[in-house]
């Protein structure tokens, strides 16, 4: 393997650690922003990651809330709009994790390359796995419970052992994703996602209403 794909991967490999090690941490302290200063180099990449990571943990705990019931209905819309303000930057970063990724890998490609594309692009996978992290923490935050019986806990041991397993899974296919890239078996692409919905120009219930 080219040594320089291998620094790649390696880089991956420690993003995919940070996303669970501070998902952790973050359970502990509050989340500060991280400072990401560039998006061509390796620790660029991980900042980018983190910075990706850390939109989609505030989401998680503002969607939870959002399902409350015992609230005023006013709790309830914030946390719509918290969402939304969340989603649209957590679509931003994961677009900046793509184009950072692009830019370590471009100088090491093949000329050519068969014209075979990937369904979604390593940093939507890079999302997923984001997602992952924080389902496993939380679901075995629920085979800890001491106010839930035992039915309730194996339930959550068996989701947390498939969880564990999709993320492995993934994690791998990321990986041989940039080996298809590096060989010129697969195109690389970034796909942007053109989030509509927050946008006064492209919204009609915004635009319409002006």
């Amino acid at each position: 393997m080219n040594k320089d794909i291998a620094e790649i991967r390696a880089a991956l490999e420690r993003c995919f650690a940070a996303q669970v090690s501070a998902t952790a941490e973050w359970h502990e302290n509050e989340p500060a922003e991280p400072a990401c200063s560039g998006e061509s180099g390796p620790e660029d990449l991980l900042c980018l990651v983190l910075a990706q990571h850390r939109w989609n943990f505030l989401l998680w705990h503002v969607e939870d809330t959002a399902r409350r019931r015992d609230v005023p209905d006013s709790v309830i819309a914030d946390c719509k709009r918290q969402v939304d303000a969340l989603n649209q930057k957590r679509n931003d970063c994961m677009e900046k994790v793509d184009q950072c990724l692009v830019r370590l890998l471009e100088p090491f490609l093949p000329a050519s390359a068969e014209p075979r594309r990937n369904t979604e692009t390593a940093g939507m996978a890079v999302d997923r796995l984001s997602i992952l992290a924080l389902k496993i923490y939380h679901m075995e935050e629920q085979t800890q419970r001491t106010d839930a019986g035992p039915e309730h806990i194996r339930a959550c041991a068996g989701k947390l052992d498939v969880l564990r397993q999709q993320r492995d899974d993934l994690r791998r296919a990321v990986l041989e994703l940039i080996d298809d890239y590096a060989a010129g078996r697969k195109v690389i692409a970034l796909y942007s996602q053109f989030k509509m919905y927050n946008d006064p120009a492209l919204n009609p219930e915004l635009y319409s209403r002006r």
